[in-house]
């Protein structure tokens, strides 16, 4: 068996295990390997039936005698049982919910199983105290042998994977071990020098594949989870590192604005620029100095002023007499951007495009010259690709094949190029979405590829801003703007709801608007669904109950992703108008929404978002002067639940509790391939700084010495292979 070979031509599979690998991502046999277990189990000392204690982990072989199942008279379970010989006595085995393990198993079979022993209230046939195992691990014998053996009567560790129905913990070690004894392990080739092996004290592929699907010890399973996570994140770095190195190399347009142009266009803001602020736009600045393509991700909380870095960065694009494209992720963001943008530019004869798949609008008005005309979508294409736009905000609707710019070259736009990629929430959008706008080139200057600032208010741990934007330049906008009160957070328990309803009224009393945000848009239906996803508050339902049972007297509004955009553009205007009183939604309005006199916000089923988005959604109640308040509605009273949400209240920013999710929840929890295109091994090296940056330094060590990667063919062929698309969706 090779690497590469498809697990197809060694394994009979059934077509239900097909599907289910599928599911998993898993063809070769290399991806069968490097499926990695989330966790281990103490398998218990190897003894024999009549050695047996209570409470003790312990694993027996032993030949089954009898095994049947029935389903419990009062709570309708289904229970499969055995009775296990080892010639030393007889022990009870107990398999709830799983009546299947009766067809698996036969009389006669040996087989080895591991579990805690627990006491049996009444005694074997012959007399003595009986013992039993609850739902133990169990794998059929061959010559008293398993995949998960415990040799030499030690305890050991029993690898458990990531499972799918159709395919057990117990399935993947029994073909893991096959595909392990079938590939030459020992002859394959590692990616990693010996010299970084020895330096962080790292096993060989070779170890590392044992080691972490049939661990000795934990010392065993921790080495080699550390190569392999200091391995993933080497590569992302080297991916990151090389594709820094090829921007620098690349051409780009020079801006330059004088400090008293931009002083003058800072004084259409209503309000003072903060140190952050100023810093940002002067690495900005420089950036727009140097000729080459500028690659900078802008970091900052809701509120932090972020839309107007990203105003003086089009300004001088502007002054220059070049396009900015400025792409958010919702039609409601793009909107109060364009409504911020006019009132930024409204002195400068900027002329600003508005594109949506519902609006198409410009300003400024040939009519009307102080607002905005809607306008055809063929005649904004037609706009764009002359260049007699300055500026184009909108939301994916800019990808689209009929967008193009500077298609022409008429004396008067000849020197309109877009030079200016901005991207709102760059996590909101696909990969392949944000490279379809910054790969837009001008059609008539191919040469030259424009600038790029991504933005995001999503608070990111260090440690993964380092791996996944290791080709920006990272700028952090660390204080708010003066005058914002800290919002008073508070953790609301199912029997206090009617308190924190009563503070509400208050609030709304005095002319403040709040928002009541819902996981999810309608009640569950589903008959499989779980107690959990019942009871989650759902907005459909929450708008009737609050409208009619608890603020009869306010006018209550409701938002979610389901309407249609002129539908959510009415109600999001009534709303900003103060029209309606109580806005009931989903986590649509996280992103960009914008009414300073909101200034209470209830997070319903506050357990079901992570630490992050919950402090991104309260910041949409830190707009103004106003003292704002947050009510986190939590349906689960455990106190893991508890602890976590209290950080809510004790972190100073989103950047502390970011690291405080990642490292709480943990990487199994907060990550995964699907939402950063890291492993979940990957994922925990993220929680290791040191590791992150030695990862990263020896990434650029590598590079400055060989650029090309000529002398380490392993590492150029594996990074072609893979192309590694990493993102943080």
């Amino acid at each position: 068996m090779e690497l590469n070979s498809l697990l197809t031509e060694h394994f009979r599979l059934t077509e239900y295990q097909k599907k289910a690998l599928k599911k998993l991502g898993i063809k070769t046999a290399k991806e069968l390997l490097w499926h990695f277990p989330s966790r281990y189990e103490e398998m218990g000392e190897k003894k024999t039936i009549a050695d047996l204690e209570e409470g003790v982990r312990a694993t027996i072989i032993g030949r089954i005698s009898k095994i049947d199942f029935e389903k419990t008279w009062k709570k309708k379970i289904n229970i499969a049982h055995a009775s296990l010989d080892d010639g030393t006595g007889m022990v009870k085995l107990v398999w709830f919910h799983q009546p299947f393990v009766a067809n698996l198993l036969k009389e006669g079979d040996s087989v080895q199983i591991s579990g805690k022993v627990q006491k049996n209230e009444k005694a074997m046939p012959d007399g003595r105290q009986g013992f039993y195992f609850a739902n133990p691990e169990y794998e059929k014998a061959e010559n008293n042998q398993t995949s998960f053996d415990a040799k030499n009567g030690k305890a050991g560790l029993l690898a458990i994977y990531p499972e799918t129905r159709g395919l057990s913990s117990k399935w993947f070690r029994i073909k893991i071990q096959t595909a392990l004894k079938k590939i030459d392990i020992k002859s394959l080739p590692d990616p990693l020098e010996k010299e970084i092996l020895n330096k962080y004290h790292l096993p060989s592929l070779k170890d590392a594949l044992v080691y972490i699907h049939t661990p000795k010890d934990r010392k065993n399973a921790e080495a080699a989870r550390k190569r392999f996570s200091f391995e993933e994140i080497f590569f992302i770095q080297i991916s990151r590192q090389q594709k820094r190195k090829l921007c620098e190399k690349l051409p780009s347009f020079e801006a330059k604005a004088g400090k008293n142009e931009t002083d003058s266009f800072v004084k259409n803001f209503s309000f003072p620029l903060t140190k952050s602020q100023q810093k940002a736009a002067e690495n900005i600045i420089n950036d727009f100095k140097k000729g080459t393509p500028m690659a900078r991700l802008l970091e900052g909380d809701v509120g932090s002023g972020k839309t107007a870095v990203a105003a003086i960065a089009t300004y001088i694009i502007f002054k220059n007499k070049l396009q900015t494209a400025y792409m958010a992720p919702t039609e409601i963001l793009a909107r109060q951007i364009f409504e911020s943008f006019i009132k930024y530019f409204s002195n400068t004869g900027a002329k600003i495009g508005l594109l949506t798949s519902s609006d198409c609008r410009k300003f400024p008005s040939k009519i009307q010259t102080e607002t905005s005309a809607k306008i055809p979508k063929s005649k904004m294409f037609k706009w764009i690709s002359e260049g007699e736009l300055d500026i184009i905000i909108g939301t994916h609707s800019l990808i689209q094949d009929k967008v193009k710019f500077s298609i022409l070259e008429k004396e008067i736009y000849k020197d309109k190029k877009l030079a200016l990629v901005i991207i709102d929430e760059q996590h909101r959008f696909g990969t392949n979405q944000r490279a379809a706008l910054i790969n837009k080139k001008n059609e008539s200057d191919k040469n030259r590829i424009p600038h790029f600032l991504s933005m995001t208010a999503t608070p990111i741990p260090r440690t993964l801003a380092l791996t996944v934007y290791g080709d920006l330049d990272l700028t952090l906008l660390d204080e708010m703007p003066p005058g914002r009160k800290k919002i008073e957070t508070e953790i609301v328990a199912p029997n206090e709801r009617e308190n924190a309803y009563e503070k509400i009224r208050e609030e709304i009393k005095k002319g403040r608007q709040a928002y009541v945000i819902c996981p999810r848009i309608e009640p569950s239906e589903e008959k499989t669904a779980s107690l959990i996803s019942l009871n989650m508050r759902a907005v459909k339902d929450e708008y009737e109950k609050l409208s009619e049972k608890i603020f009869p007297e306010f006018i209550v509004g409701m938002l979610h992703g389901k309407m249609q955009p002129k539908e959510k553009e009415e109600v999001m205007e009534a709303f900003e108008k103060g029209e309606i009183n109580i806005l009931v939604a989903t986590s649509v309005i996280e992103v960009g929404v914008n009414v300073p006199n909101a200034t209470v916000i209830i997070i319903e089923g506050a357990e079901r978002f992570g630490l992050a988005q919950l402090h991104q959604l309260r910041g949409r109640v830190l707009r103004s002067t106003y003292q704002p308040y947050c009510f986190v509605f939590t349906e689960s009273g455990t106190q893991k639940t508890l602890a976590r949400l209290k950080a809510l209240k004790t972190a100073k920013n989103g950047f502390e509790l970011a690291e405080y999710d990642l490292e709480f929840r943990g990487p199994g929890e907060l990550s995964g391939k699907k939402q950063w295109g890291i492993s979940d091994v990957g994922m925990e090296a993220l929680k290791n700084i040191k590791m992150v940056e030695a990862a990263r330094e020896e990434a650029k060590n590598l590079l400055s010495s060989d650029s090309d990667l000529k002398k380490c063919p392993l590492i150029k062929e594996r990074l072609e292979q893979e192309n590694l698309n990493i993102h943080f969706e």
